[in-house]
């Protein structure tokens, strides 16, 4: 969602009331209600007239919808049973709806890493990666960064081997998780893990960290290796993007962050952003970079990873296609 969106959302959910905000956000992520939170504690004062845009919005949205059944779950299980009976349906069923009761699991997503990470640190690698695999990918790479190095490669060399877990054993793992957090073999695999899935959680883990871990599977796997990095997609990948890919992205991103973003990019895709902007704006990026000092590596690395998670966005809504392939210095 955009800062438009996130902004839209939070007046509607202010304009709701407290017990009705409320109710929505136990539907939400976490991320979700972060930002959200985050969006609402910034506005303080709102014009009426977007108020009303806002709303009237929703209104024409919300009559387009409707409920067909109360609980879809129930209703499919009940209508394959009636058309398959019982023992057909419930393979079926099982196959459709596996994985849905992932409470323990879901619980972690509102922990922060620190905690996360103490919970795990003396489980088997596997058993973290299994965990990890149903994380967004953010929090995974800040809980596996409170692991020593060993345990950081052992948890992400499994993962990026990891081609699926069976329904039986994640229901396990989430009624063990759950009794920690309080105090069917032969159906198909949830499609988690994988090399896909260790590059997207390496990309959010630091230029030094992603080396360590990428050098460790390289002299295990190299071939392993290979494959997440033709996964992982970096800040110069954006070289890749054709010239309308840049002009959506630099519509979505805000000035101050692509100067200190651009702080640590190479010439050419410093060229490819002029390029795709007009001569007066492009002039005025200039101008910003080199008036701008020094900047910690850290933070160009941040606003960097700000940027990527935008094309990503924008990539999984299909208007962009990607190539997908630390420290506290300055630059």
């Amino acid at each position: 969602m955009d800062e438009q969106g996130l902004q839209d959302s939070a007046i509607l959910l202010m304009s709701l009331g407290e017990e009705d905000a409320a109710e929505v956000f136990k539907h939400l992520s976490p991320k979700e209600v972060q930002r959200l939170g985050e969006t609402m504690a910034r506005m303080k004062v709102i014009p009426r007239d977007r108020v009303e845009a806002v709303l009237e919005r929703f209104a024409a949205d919300a009559s387009e919808q409707s409920m067909l059944v109360n609980d879809s779950d129930e209703y499919v299980k009940t209508v394959l049973r009636r058309a398959l009976g019982e023992d057909k349906a419930n393979l079926l069923i099982d196959r459709i709806l596996q994985g849905s009761d992932v409470t323990g699991i879901e619980s972690l997503k509102w922990m922060d890493p620190t905690s996360v990470a103490e919970l795990l640190r003396n489980e088997h690698p596997q058993i973290v990666a299994a965990i990890l695999v149903h994380l967004d990918f953010e929090q995974s790479s800040q809980v596996l960064k409170c692991f020593t190095e060993r345990q950081r490669n052992e948890v992400m060399i499994r993962i990026a081997t990891l081609d699926g877990i069976q329904p039986a054993a994640l229901k396990d793992l989430n009624e063990v998780l759950s009794k920690v957090l309080a105090g069917g073999d032969r159906l198909r695999k949830a499609s988690l893990g994988g090399a896909k899935t260790a590059a997207e959680i390496i990309n959010m883990m630091g230029s030094s960290v992603e080396s360590s871990v990428l050098d460790y599977i390289r002299q295990s796997d190299p071939e392993l290796a290979q494959k997440i990095m033709d996964n992982m997609f970096t800040f110069d990948d954006l070289l890749k993007m054709d010239d309308r890919g840049f002009q959506l992205l630099l519509r979505e991103v805000q000035t101050e962050s692509l100067v200190i973003a651009l702080k640590g990019a190479s010439p050419e895709l410093r060229e490819r952003v002029f390029g795709n902007m007009s001569t007066r704006a492009a002039e005025a990026l200039r101008e910003d970079l080199e008036s701008r000092g020094p900047v910690r590596l850290s933070e160009v690395e941040a606003e960097q990873k700000e940027l990527l998670k935008i094309v990503r966005r924008l990539a999984e809504e299909g208007q962009i296609v990607l190539g997908m392939g630390g420290d506290d210095s300055f630059v």
